[in-house]
């Protein structure tokens, strides 16, 4: 640990960037960082050598949406596909893949139009497994369209016809997407199918996770409020929300323009109210009669 200088530390950083991308050497620093600020405590150094290195910045992903017309295509070309209903689902939500993927039955109420997310699906080291939200923020309730919910009802009907036939009853319980062997949609899986889909359609540069991003910028731009947006995609603060979609916000200056503008009066030119402007008397204190 002596050997461990600033300059070392430094170093690593440089070629490590050479293979890996600045998030991901961005996060080494971190733990890093965390491992020698222990090591301070607990008295074997003297300082932390990580605290006097400049860590490369993350850069920031760029974000892709769909246009209006981009998603009609996306939906004319999934279609047929197997994992529509998660595709349709998403865009309609803005839900998370890993939420998608540990919806059950029990979570979706069509008749109050509403999902409740209380569980996720996530793969590690090639096993999916069922865990509880991250923060309480994803653990929600999110609303649904009207379209969605009469989408689901059919959808549900369908898959209730399909368990009969296995001879078996649909419950609860049961995931409301999954394989055709009826298991957990493995993650990486629907990814591949989805890149191959968007490819076929001439989308360029779509991921899964677009999905979400698209949900946000439709909801932007016919009006809804941030707080509103925020709490459905399960944001820690309005404000977070607001700096992920502000390319978004700034895009929409001029229609907020275009609003105020019917709003506003015309102005008045300051020497045609000057000419029109009724003189008033000047009082004399001195004469006041107190």
């Amino acid at each position: 640990m002596k050997h461990l200088h600033p300059q070392v530390i430094q170093s690593y950083y440089g070629e490590a960037c050479e293979s890996l991308s600045p998030r991901t050497v961005h996060h080494h620093h971190r733990v890093l960082s965390q491992s020698l600020k222990y090591a301070v405590r607990q008295g074997y150094l003297g300082r932390n050598p990580a605290e006097m290195v400049d860590p490369p910045s993350p850069r920031k992903k760029v974000m892709r949406t769909l246009t209006p017309t981009e998603v009609e295509v996306l939906f004319e070309n999934a279609q047929d596909n197997y994992y529509y209903p998660v595709i349709y689902t998403a865009v309609s939500t803005g839900l998370r893949q890993a939420e998608l993927l540990g919806l059950r039955w029990r979570d979706i109420d069509l008749d109050m139009l509403s999902i409740s997310v209380s569980q996720v699906l996530y793969k590690r080291r090639g096993i999916c497994q069922f865990k509880e939200p991250k923060t309480s923020h994803s653990r929600r309730r999110v609303a649904m369209t009207p379209k969605l919910a009469l989408f689901l009802r059919e959808y549900k009907a369908e898959r209730e016809t399909l368990y009969q036939q296995l001879g078996r009853q649909l419950t609860l319980d049961d995931l409301v997407f999954t394989s055709v062997e009826g298991e957990p949609i493995d993650p990486c899986v629907l990814s591949h199918a989805f890149n191959r889909m968007v490819a076929r359609a001439g989308l360029e540069n779509v991921r899964f996770h677009d999905l979400r991003h698209t949900f946000a910028s439709l909801m932007l731009l016919r009006g809804a409020k941030p707080k509103v947006i925020s709490e459905a995609l399960g944001h820690a603060s309005v404000a977070f929300t607001m700096d992920t979609y502000s390319h978004i916000i700034e895009g929409m200056q001029s229609d907020a323009m275009a609003l105020l503008d019917e709003v506003l009066p015309p102005g008045v030119n300051g020497a045609k109210n000057k000419n029109n402007a009724k003189l008033t008397p000047i009082i004399n204190i001195t004469e006041l009669k107190i």
